[in-house]
This record gives C-alpha cells, structure tokens and sequence, in this order.
C-alpha cells in the first residue's frame, strides 16, 4: 500500500482505520529526553509506518511507506537536515 500511488481514497481509509484500530508498538529514539519533544515511529499494516508526535499520542498520525522512513532515516543518519533547526 503506498500513498503517493494510491490517492484520496487510500488516505481517507488510512484516517478512518487509524482511529478506528490500535496501533501498537509505537517506539521513539533512545536519545529521547523528558521534554517530550519527539517523534514516535509504529509499524501498520505490512508496507507503512506510523508517525505521531509523543506529546500529542491521541492526536493526528501521519502514514509513510518503509522506503520513504528509510530516506528519511537515512538522510538524518547522514547529516544531509542538520541545517532545518
């Protein structure tokens, strides 16, 4: 299931089973301090993850499809959005 090749519906029935499922697993990084100001990751479904913002865990979760975490990820590793701060 990827979002950028599926439209407005698949979005819309990703919100709806988001609030309508649990999602579990939810894990943030380890370098995460007590302000809270983090993100938390979750796998859902086979071929997405999961983003919310830890201070807000009943608010809006956002979908990503493994290749695109993996970018991001991979970007953060490397230094290449030191410069959005």
């Amino acid at each position: 299931m990827q979002l950028q090749n599926n439209g407005a519906r698949t979005i819309e029935r990703l919100l709806t089973m988001s609030k309508n499922t649990e999602i579990t697993g939810w894990r943030k990084s380890s370098y995460s301090g007590a302000n809270g100001n983090c993100v938390e990751f979750a796998p859902f479904g086979e071929d997405l993850v999961a983003v919310r913002n830890s201070r807000d865990p009943e608010g809006a979760v956002l979908f990503f499809d493994r290749d695109e975490i993996g970018a991001l990820l991979a970007a953060v590793k490397t230094g290449e959005l030191d410069g959005l701060s």
